[in-house]
């Protein structure tokens, strides 16, 4: 039996040089001294880690989690599979958070006792497995009984086998790629590939290789012919993520995938062809990206044949207690349960859960990892609660009308300030989404650069 493969990032040579010899036995060892190098490693890749052990602290920043954190992003972007772990001295509460928020499976303190690591990546190794033989058990979005859900069923179902491009429409968190993945499933190509690919993960030149491959000398670092996702897919299914995050170059390119089947892989002459089905996604507007130039308009009318909205989970009402007991019951083996007492229930009703069901699974995650087999009450469970902006722009409120209340009953509430936290924390995420690109993260927040560099200025002086 072959051994799974485990992706090890961090920057200290000895370490990196310890664990290799500690895990060789048991793992298929790749090591990569930072985020940079570890892309590298999976983008050459003909099959992805089952398993990631890495740092925060990588360079240029070794003393701050930022690299980790985004590595974090990048590889689940990559492989939704992957079960990701975290070995890090800067082990602090906000950081181990952080962590688990983001999609990391697990959070082990540096030093950590070899017996302990190993056991921990064995039994992150039986999850993955577990995964693998029941998709999409753990993250099942597709749960509840409310109107709202009975009707996204009903689009599933009628929109499984349908030939033209489906595209899903919703804010971030309500379950897009899971509703792309069951389509699939209920398909007649459930038999073939699927592949889900986010667009926001790479930059254009590298998405266009993903997609549709490259010939070797292509570019620098193109040392051997690389299959596209579009190749790899075969007559299966592919899942183009954020779709509005792709630069407008490269959607020409896949209008003409759509209009004809044809593509070239970078660096060839030769049209190849294609028998995919599409099904894209996006949390923006994008009759609005259209209009602004940002979304070509001949491509929009292509895959919006066939458009499935999600519902927010602030608009699902009782599917809030469903998705909690949901949650509970799929992360029994590595969480356990706890229960809420009359007035957090009526808490949790209460939220409008911005970040939407990611956010409602990761406090379900954090409840259960702090509070084992306790009784939880409306004061631990509003500490939770992640009192963040809707990055949809729909609108939907920040946090529910009983924490407005009483934050405005303390007396010491001032509009200003808070508005300047809410801008500070969208730059700075916005910041850490684009590797620090001043003009990338103009673009995602929608706002002049010149307007940003000020904000960053007067913001930084106050916040940091």
């Amino acid at each position: 039996m072959s051994k799974p493969d485990l992706l090890l990032v961090d920057d200290d040579p000895l370490i990196r040089e310890s664990l290799e010899f500690l895990l060789r036995d048991s793992f298929n060892v790749q090591l990569a001294e930072t985020r940079e190098a570890a892309l590298a490693l999976i983008n050459n890749a003909h099959s992805q880690p089952a398993l990631a052990l890495i740092d925060l602290g990588l360079p240029p920043h070794p003393h701050e989690p930022s690299e980790g954190f985004a590595l974090v992003r990048e590889l689940l972007a990559r492989s939704t599979g992957m079960r990701i772990m975290v070995l890090s001295g800067q082990s602090d509460r906000e950081n181990v958070r952080h962590a688990m928020s983001i999609g990391a499976a697990d959070f082990i303190p540096k030093p950590c006792d070899p017996d302990l690591l190993k056991s921990r990546l064995q039994h992150q190794m039986l999850l993955f497995d577990a995964a693998q033989e029941q998709p999409g058990r753990a993250g099942d979005a597709i749960e509840g009984n409310s109107p709202a859900m009975l009707n996204l069923r009903a689009q599933i179902k009628q929109f499984a086998n349908a030939e033209f491009p489906v595209t899903i429409l919703g804010e971030s968190g309500t379950g897009k790629e899971l509703i792309a993945d069951q389509m699939h499933r209920l398909s007649k190509r459930a038999g073939e590939p699927y592949i889900a690919v986010n667009c926001a993960a790479f930059s254009s030149e590298l998405l266009a290789s993903q997609l549709f491959g490259h010939a070797k000398g292509a570019f620098t670092g193109a040392a051997r012919d690389h299959d596209g996702f579009f190749e790899a897919a075969g007559e299966g299914t592919l899942f183009l993520d954020e779709i509005s995050e792709m630069s407008v170059e490269l959607q020409s390119n896949l209008l003409r995938v759509i209009e004809n089947g044809e593509y070239f892989r970078v660096g060839e002459s030769t049209p190849r062809r294609s028998r995919v089905r599409l099904i894209a996604a996006s949390n923006r507007d994008l009759v609005a990206e259209v209009e602004a130039g940002r979304f070509r308009q001949d491509l929009y009318y292509r895959m919006s044949v066939l458009n499935i909205a999600t519902p927010p989970l602030r608009d699902r009402g009782e599917d809030r207690l469903t998705l909690l007991e949901h949650f509970q019951f799929a992360y029994q083996d590595t969480v356990a349960r706890f229960t809420l007492d009359d007035e957090a229930r009526q808490l949790w009703m209460d939220y409008h859960f911005p970040g939407n069901v990611r956010e409602l699974r990761n406090i379900v995650i954090r409840l259960g990892t702090k509070f084992p087999g306790e009784m939880i009450g409306k004061d631990r469970l509003r500490d939770e609660f992640e009192h963040v902006p809707s990055a949809s722009g729909s609108g939907a409120p920040i946090a529910n009308e009983l924490g407005i209340r009483e934050t405005l009953r303390s007396g010491d509430f001032s509009l200003d300030d808070h508005v300047q936290v809410i801008e500070w924390e969208y730059i700075r995420t916005a910041m850490e989404m684009t590797d620090g690109n001043l003009s990338r993260t103009a673009k995602l927040l929608n706002v002049n650069r010149t307007t940003l560099y000020s904000k960053i200025q007067r913001l930084e002086e106050k916040f940091e």
